[in-house]
């Protein structure tokens, strides 16, 4: 019998929520099958199963948020079934008023007694009879307006998970029924009594959860300020038409804007290094490298993934790197070594059809340049001549405790003026 711990997922991750197991009770698995996926703040990581064997209990439930160590289910050899116990399963001898789980001396890992990782966290939500319930069965009922001691759950010592609130019938009546002194009528539905018109009510996932803490806490903490400036890309449309072809053809990668970009950035930080720096206490840190991080739209939100030592890559490998972190993102493949330690950050929401927008910081990073739509406007070229040019607002997002607003507007300008003279961004390697 062995246990499904919840694995180490990197130093600034300790928790997680199971989206999805992928076994059930009784199926027999070979070591390396996936049993179920973690969702966690940054990243969607699969748990595979350390040994074959047949899974004899699931003992967190989908929606469950679980910790790092935590055992989740129990992997024993046979056909399924409770033939054996062992840690966190209750011995099938006990006398029911006296139900106990397993303590064997052994029966410990990582200075944690099994019976403390694999029982369920017990509620103060009882009927008087022992029953208790899981934290996301506790949420769940809350929001739904149920009545915990109203909900029949399937688990032996009488305990509720959230798949027993998510099954039950508001009609059933309590295992032990309440006298007319103490009984209570369940809550109305929140959705029944905030809403006069039909809502569906959706569970943020964790990484939305979490990007909206991000995102609060950087307009909360950061003295933010936007400067604006526009790019005529007539010069880089230029280079694309006549380079594209060759370049797809040497370097088996298309030509896109964003090399062109990070190029243009990575020059400019080194003439501002302020804006490539963090604070750190009372202190800045100046950091002497350039990891570019892209922001990419994924089904289940925004991720930045970095583009490492940009400052040493030519164009075609910006391109190779950012088409292979983007693919990743879209496939919910990224780790969180694609995610970690960026010094910088462009956002495109010209892909989108943005014509100007104010980006958010990605703490603790101090800047944030903002891509957006290119479009054909009138430009004065010079006192008598008018022509329609291919141009792009920019906007840079930046932390003013330690960047001052000319120094913003003077990084913007350098990636204007890099920008509208491709040529220039090749001295930038």
């Amino acid at each position: 019998m062995s246990d499904i711990i919840v694995p180490a997922m990197g130093e600034s991750i300790t928790e997680g929520t199971i989206s999805k197991w992928l076994v059930k009770e009784g199926d027999s698995v070979g070591q390396g099958d996936v049993l179920l996926e973690l969702e966690t703040d940054k990243v969607n990581l699969e748990i595979s199963a350390e040994e074959a064997g047949v899974v004899q209990k699931i003992l967190r439930q989908e929606g469950d948020t679980v910790v790092i160590g935590e055992a989740v289910g129990l992997i024993g050899s046979g056909s399924g079934g409770a033939e054996s116990t062992g840690a966190g399963e209750v011995a099938a001898t006990q006398a029911p008023e006296a139900p106990s789980v397993a303590t064997s001396p052994s029966s410990v890992r990582g200075g944690v007694k099994a019976e403390e990782k694999s029982a369920p966290p017990i509620s103060s939500n009882s009927d008087g009879n022992g029953h208790t319930a899981s934290p996301s069965a506790r949420k769940l009922a809350r929001e739904r307006g149920i009545d915990l001691e109203q909900v029949q759950g399937k688990d032996p010592l009488g305990r509720v998970f959230q798949e027993d609130v998510k099954t039950h019938n508001s009609s059933e009546v309590s295992r032990v029924p309440a006298s007319p002194a103490t009984s209570k009528p369940a809550p109305p539905s929140p959705a029944q009594t905030e809403y006069s018109k039909p809502v569906e009510r959706q569970r943020m996932s964790r990484r939305r959860a979490t990007i909206a803490k991000r995102l609060v806490e950087a307009q909360q903490t950061a003295a933010m300020l936007t400067t604006f400036n526009e790019v005529d890309m007539t010069a880089i449309l230029d280079v694309r038409k006549r380079r594209k072809d060759k370049f797809k053809e040497k370097h088996d990668v298309g030509l896109g804007f964003m090399s062109f970009f990070t190029k243009a950035v990575v020059g400019a930080l080194k003439r501002f290094p302020t804006v490539n720096a963090e604070i750190n206490g009372d202190d800045i840190v100046l950091k002497k490298y350039y990891d570019i991080g892209i922001a990419v739209s994924a089904k289940e939100g925004l991720v930045v993934p970095v583009v490492r030592d940009a400052d040493r890559l030519g164009f075609a490998e910006i391109e190779k790197s950012i088409a292979d972190l983007a693919g990743k993102a879209r496939s919910n493949s990224l780790s969180l070594a694609d995610l970690q330690g960026g010094t910088f950050t462009i956002t495109n929401g010209g892909i989108f059809g943005s014509l100007l927008s104010t980006p958010i910081l990605n703490t603790p990073q101090v800047g944030i340049l903002g891509m957006h739509k290119i479009q054909l406007r009138p430009i004065a070229i010079d006192e008598e001549r008018m022509e329609n040019r291919p141009m792009m607002y920019i906007a840079l997002s930046y932390d003013h405790r330690i960047i001052d607003g000319s120094e913003a507007v003077r990084f913007l300008v350098t990636v204007k003026e890099l920008l509208e003279d491709p040529e220039s961004l090749l001295l930038e390697g």
